[in-house]
């Protein structure tokens, strides 16, 4: 029996979309600690009960609430109602019972004075966003009592563990909360490619060759907020595994010595195989990379890798096309990775024909490609963000900027026509 949303749901989810998002920043996360205690962590399967379902509802809304019939896409609609399942789920889990006692320990902060009494610093605020650039949903000027409670809601803070062990119960619950998220982040992992098919509905229905500004304004949003509640799942998630193994440079996904050559060297690999393979080439465009053997920063390497590839996949389909299939020896592609006092550089360089200036905005539309050159979309081959085929969907670049722009960075294209 298929899932359907049922009208109370709906207006509980409409209830909780007018809150604003809490903002969790990639220091707070590290400053969590890569082995949480048991307190600890329930402390923070507390905050993610009430974030994600915030995050959740707001996606519900905006995709129930879109312009010029693009809500009514089935696909859309399907990604509406994984939303709404997974928003019920987290709402629905049953809190453990406890002690007066045990309640109020959780309250307190930790009193060790150590490590991980540190109140977490501040957000601050994303030199690559402005103010607004992606937000949706929860007027905080509006409810000035709720953007109080939202405030009140702490990603971080340790529990206090000097005073004895904490009841089974707790660890009960952030096992069965682990467990949901799981399924959660599973049911998810289609969200990209089953969106880009409701746009391709949408298109096909319309007769439209390009989506206009409000849909393009709506994909940045809706992507963004993917990233950021992905990066709050799969975070929550490590650290609850990392309890039992552990990796002493990963605090939950994020890696605290990110090695930009390795990553950049196994982008190079995967980029050119599936180049090889999408143009039955016997070897395709060489790329030459330049980078500090000891290079490291702290960062989520599955993002970067995602940047790089898409990147490199773009540069090696660009020298093919242009130089034809059947070149001997197509020009090298350069990788430049430079350190500065304040930024990590990654320059990548081909000779693959450049773009014309009154194109470059296309560049960053999603879905910009033909309609009849697109094909279908099978919503399990990207059952990853991270493996995509080498050309089609006009997806790679605009997702790739969003996930640099997510922690403070950036993506610019630079060309050189002809």
């Amino acid at each position: 029996m298929s899932w359907k949303l049922g009208q109370e749901l709906a207006s509980t989810i409409k209830h909780y979309s007018a809150f604003p998002a809490t903002g969790v920043s990639l220091r707070q996360m590290v400053q969590f600690g890569s082995n949480p205690s048991t307190g600890t962590l329930y402390r923070a399967s507390q905050f993610l009960s009430e974030e994600l379902p915030i995050r959740l509802a707001h996606r519900v809304q905006e995709l129930g609430e879109l312009p010029d019939g693009l809500n009514e896409m089935p696909s859309i609609n399907r990604v509406r109602d994984w939303y709404a399942q997974s928003f019920e789920e987290i709402i629905q889990l049953p809190k453990p019972t406890l002690s007066t006692e045990i309640r109020e320990r959780l309250m307190k902060p930790a009193r060790n004075g150590g490590r991980n009494s540190r109140v977490l610093s501040e957000t601050s605020a994303n030199p690559s966003i402005k103010p607004g650039q992606y937000k949706s949903g929860g007027n905080q000027d509006k409810d000035s009592e709720k953007a109080a409670a939202a405030k009140a809601r702490k990603y971080y803070s340790a529990a206090d563990d000097t005073t004895g062990e904490w009841p089974p119960e707790l660890n009960d619950y952030n096992t069965k909360f682990k467990d949901t998220l799981e399924k959660i982040k599973r049911r998810h992992d289609g969200v990209v490619t089953t969106v880009a098919q409701g746009i391709l509905e949408y298109k096909r229905k319309r007769q439209r060759m390009q989506i206009d500004q409000r849909i393009q304004q709506f994909l940045d949003r809706f992507y963004m907020s993917r990233i950021g509640i992905r990066m709050l799942i799969g975070q929550h998630i490590a650290l609850t595994d990392q309890r039992t193994q552990s990796d002493p440079n990963y605090v939950g996904i994020i890696c605290t010595k990110t090695n930009v050559k390795e990553l950049a060297q196994e982008a190079i690999e995967n980029a050119r195989f599936v180049c090889e393979d999408h143009y039955g080439l016997f070897d395709a465009p060489k790329v030459r990379l330049v980078c500090d053997d000891n290079l490291h920063f702290m960062y989520v390497p599955g993002h970067l890798s995602h940047m790089l590839f898409e990147t490199l996949k773009n540069s090696l389909r660009a020298v093919v096309e242009t130089h034809g299939q059947d070149k001997e020896d197509f020009p090298t592609t350069t990788v430049i990775v430079s350190e500065g006092r304040e930024d990590i550089t990654i320059k990548v360089t081909d000779e693959g024909g450049g773009i014309p200036r009154s194109s470059i905005p296309l560049v960053w539309t999603y879905m910009y490609t033909t309609v009849d050159q697109t094909p279908n979309l099978d919503p399990d081959f990207n059952k990853s963000d991270f493996k995509a085929p080498m050309a089609g969907f006009g997806y790679g670049l605009p997702i790739s900027r969003l996930y640099a722009r997510y922690f403070g960075g950036d993506l610019k294209l630079i060309s050189m026509e002809g």
